[in-house]
């Protein structure tokens, strides 16, 4: 590695997540040998980004589904928590470290989208300071540590895209997930349920609270299933579902 390589250093890591190696390596591989394989690998997927003591067994059953040896290169795809954006941005890193090993970004395919003029970069503050991206890092070392060396991740920053910019940004990315060697990493949460969300929907058809937000969840889940962006989007403005990464997967959905 070369001494002027600019690193993003696990910032979250000792907090949301362990910063020990070996023990964070004994959990995902805990968290894994739970989780069951469809038995088709997957080209994209969508798993959740926070604390791993509220999600890590939960984005097992999506990483599970990933073949690491049909796969070089990682694109990983969350939204922007703090940072205002309308457009995408892109790293100026060219390390993300985690606990297990350093993961190096693909320049290549960084420079065919910054060429684009679709992108902005983001300061390693603003790229530290945000978990969405940096939670799926340990699960993409541990799924392809028998390619560590091959392996190369695509960190995209998604801001507040209009429905015309998920559409663009969808055609943009349609050929790199064309491509059966690429990966495809959504960051995504769903339903956040509060006063502090400014979003307390209730179906009381449904029952208790928790069963109207797994309803409202499942609901969304299964058009997202369907591959329907335009279904998507009519079930957010109906129902306004705080689905943090919907951008990301709307940008997943508008793929042709």
């Amino acid at each position: 590695m070369s001494s002027r390589a600019v690193c993003r250093e696990a910032s979250h890591a000792g907090s949301w997540y362990t910063a020990s190696g070996p023990q964070l390596n004994a959990q995902l591989d805990s968290w894994l040998a739970q989780a069951q394989s469809t038995g088709r690998p997957a080209r994209a997927i969508i798993a959740p980004h926070a604390g791993y003591t509220y999600c890590g067994s939960c984005a097992a059953h999506a990483y599970k589904q990933v073949d690491p040896s049909i796969t070089r290169r990682v694109f990983i795809l969350g939204p922007s928590h703090h940072a205002p954006l309308s457009r995408c941005a892109l790293s100026t890193a060219d390390i993300y470290r985690t606990p297990l090993y350093d993961l190096r970004i693909d320049q290549k395919i960084y420079g065919e989208l910054w060429k684009t003029g679709m992108f902005e970069r983001m300061t390693i503050q603003i790229d530290e300071d945000e978990h969405s991206i940096e939670m799926h890092l340990p699960y993409t070392a541990k799924t392809m540590e028998s390619q560590k060396d091959e392996l190369t991740i695509v960190p995209v920053l998604v801001g507040a895209l209009s429905d015309s910019k998920e559409q663009m940004y969808g055609e943009l990315f349609s050929k790199y997930l064309a491509d059966p060697l690429n990966l495809f990493v959504i960051s995504s949460d769903f339903c956040h349920w509060g006063q502090r969300f400014r979003f307390t929907h209730y179906d009381e058809s449904q029952g208790e609270i928790y069963r109207s937000i797994q309803h409202l969840d499942k609901m969304g889940m299964d058009i997202i299933e369907q591959l329907d962006a335009v279904s998507f989007n009519n079930y957010l403005k109906k129902y306004h579902n705080t689905i943090c990464g919907r951008h990301p997967i709307g940008v997943l959905l508008n793929v042709s």
